[in-house]
């Protein structure tokens, strides 16, 4: 391995292996602390370890790295009845049946198996673990379907944060505020959201935006204040609104990717521009959608 020196142009092991579009930067750390990269025939484990992804040859499960691939960004309106990981022990269609790429990519946080929506994926292992990280503060939005009418008590504990059984994150690290969260025994506290009505009915349609990505949250969140969610669509992440039919997918543009950049950097945290006037958030037409726009750019 490496002996890095100033000029040297080794890389942390991580790093090198999320461009290798193997995982994300944070999947990578996991996979050398369980022993699974070696480089140059010798098991690393530790976080620091640092090669030359030019000379040096490292492997994952035994794998040969073959370096950088090429970058790729897509954006999948994901149906329900698919999960959000590689591949499933009981078999269920996962999303990467819905995406076609000729090079590995991940899902960039995840959607449970009933929620829709926007999705993104890539082999960009350092702008997932960006947009992911606890700084960022990236925003998502999504509609949701609520049986019964919450009070307004209830949503002003909601929107302050409410207690909720803690559990695995969707994302691995999860996003969340800039102070890490209270937590009390297997309870933690959810940051505050942004709740607005869309659909007064008897069961009604709110907008939420959120900034964590903990495992089903806006369902425990609701069923804290006595409310069963009955359906969830993410229709903005960062910059990107949804504008897809279900099951479709298509590649970011440079323009969205950047956007996507700046989000992670914190410096997009406002919708900007005409394609945010001109975001969906009307219920029953997420459904009826040609392709997602950026904030902050119109694509063609």
């Amino acid at each position: 391995m490496t002996d890095p020196s100033p000029d040297s142009s080794a890389q942390r092991i991580q790093k090198i292996i999320a461009a290798a579009g193997i995982a994300s930067r944070r999947k990578a750390e996991e996979l050398i602390l369980a022993g699974r990269v070696e480089v140059n025939g010798h098991t690393v484990t530790e976080l620091g370890s640092k090669a030359d992804p030019a000379r040096d040859h490292i492997r994952v499960d035994g794998k040969l790295l073959h370096g950088a691939e090429r970058p790729r960004y897509f954006v999948l309106n994901k149906p329900k009845g698919y999960v959000t990981t590689a591949s499933d022990p009981e078999g269920r269609p996962t999303v990467l049946d819905l995406v076609r790429s000729s090079e590995r990519v991940f899902p960039v946080g995840r959607l449970d198996y009933a929620s829709e929506g926007l999705l993104l994926l890539t082999n960009d292992g350092a702008l997932a673990n960006a947009l992911t990280r606890a700084a960022a503060r990236v925003e998502k939005t999504y509609l949701v379907k609520v049986s019964g009418k919450p009070s307004e008590s209830a949503l002003s504990q909601l929107r302050h944060g409410v207690m909720i059984d803690r559990d695995t994150q969707i994302q691995s690290p999860a996003v969340r505020p800039k102070a890490p969260p209270r937590r009390i025994g297997g309870r933690v506290m959810t940051a505050p959201a942004r709740i607005r009505l869309l659909r007064d009915a008897e069961n009604p349609w709110y907008e939420m935006v959120l900034i964590e990505g903990r495992n089903r949250e806006i369902r425990k969140m609701f069923e804290e204040v006595g409310h069963h969610v009955e359906k969830i669509r993410r229709i903005g992440y960062g910059p990107l609104v949804l504008d897809l039919e279900p099951g479709r997918h298509r590649e970011l543009t440079l323009e969205e990717v950047e956007a996507l950049r700046r989000a992670a950097e914190g410096r997009s945290a406002q919708p900007a521009g005409k394609a945010a006037r001109g975001r969906r958030t009307r219920p029953d037409r997420g459904q009826s959608a040609q392709k997602v726009r950026s904030r902050r750019t119109r694509t063609q």
